[in-house]
């Protein structure tokens, strides 16, 4: 009999404790129920974790706070868009404001994507000319060509360009380059990614109002001196990528939300299958 009772009242003891949890993890709940209403989704999410941390026998807490919790990734998923719209129409505004400054230079028989780059610097302009050409896809990835012709062949790879005070940058060997020859005039040609250029492209972007030496480097080296022209071409196109860029980094972010929103109602759906099975 006595141990009987001792037994009766462990049960009963435990049972206690075991409502006492189940309370203080719905009082959580609750908190987190509040924090979501009222657009604090980062708050809510805390709450509910620290309901598995606190009280992982909580379990009627628990799974509430699990159905919640879709439903704060939802919302929180949903804000982000809203604002990446935002973000993304404040850029196309930049864009058009600016795209009529550059041609775009696309074949749309073999090219699915086009360069942008300044009027002053498109091919048929610049024959025969030794210059640094810059250019910007339509995803915003920037790079710069060193174009060099003269009689002979210098074999140059990468380029060195100097501010009047002296400091410089200077880019690696480039991994894309080629030489031809035209009625005797050898033409190289060296391509360098924003990125991959040794910081050239934002120095020059930098010091597009100084006077800047380029020197082509190879078996034999080259100087000359940037235009003005070309010094503001390499400005603008600089800040035409910035905000190509930014545009394509949005719709990434666009659509890896809308991937976790598809995510998440796919399981609210199986756990709604899951309540009618049972």
């Amino acid at each position: 009999m006595k141990k009987l009772i001792i037994l009766f009242c462990g049960t009963l003891a435990l049972a206690a404790c075991g409502n006492g949890l189940e309370k203080k993890a719905n009082e959580k709940l609750m908190v987190a129920k509040a924090a979501y209403e009222r657009g604090d989704y980062e708050e809510a999410k805390l709450q509910i974790d620290s309901i598995k941390i606190l009280y992982p026998k909580a379990f009627e807490a628990r799974k509430a706070g699990q159905a919640l919790m879709l439903d704060v990734e939802t919302k929180a998923q949903q804000k982000t868009l809203a604002y990446l719209d935002s973000a993304f129409q404040a850029k196309t505004k930049e864009f058009n404001a600016i795209k009529d400054k550059f041609t775009l230079e696309k074949d749309a028989e073999y090219q699915q994507v086009g360069n942008y780059l300044c009027p002053t610097q498109t091919i048929e302009k610049n024959m025969h000319r030794s210059y640094l050409r810059f250019q910007v896809n339509e995803q915003g990835i920037m790079s710069m060509t060193s174009i060099y012709c003269g009689a002979g062949n210098i074999h140059h790879n990468k380029v060195k360009v100097i501010a009047p005070d002296g400091s410089f940058a200077e880019t690696p060997s480039s991994k894309d380059s080629y030489e031809t020859t035209d009625m005797n005039e050898k033409i190289e040609k060296a391509d360098y990614k924003l990125g991959e250029d040794g910081n050239v492209i934002e120095f020059l972007h930098l010091n597009k109002d100084k006077n800047i030496r380029v020197e082509y480097m190879g078996d034999r080296n080259y100087k000359t001196t940037m235009s003005p022209t070309d010094r503001l071409a390499a400005a603008n196109v600089y800040e035409l990528a910035q905000i190509l860029s930014a545009m394509e980094q949005i719709k990434k972010e666009q659509e890896e939300a809308n991937l976790k929103i598809g995510f998440i109602n796919k399981k609210k759906e199986r756990k709604a299958q899951e309540e009618i099975t049972n």
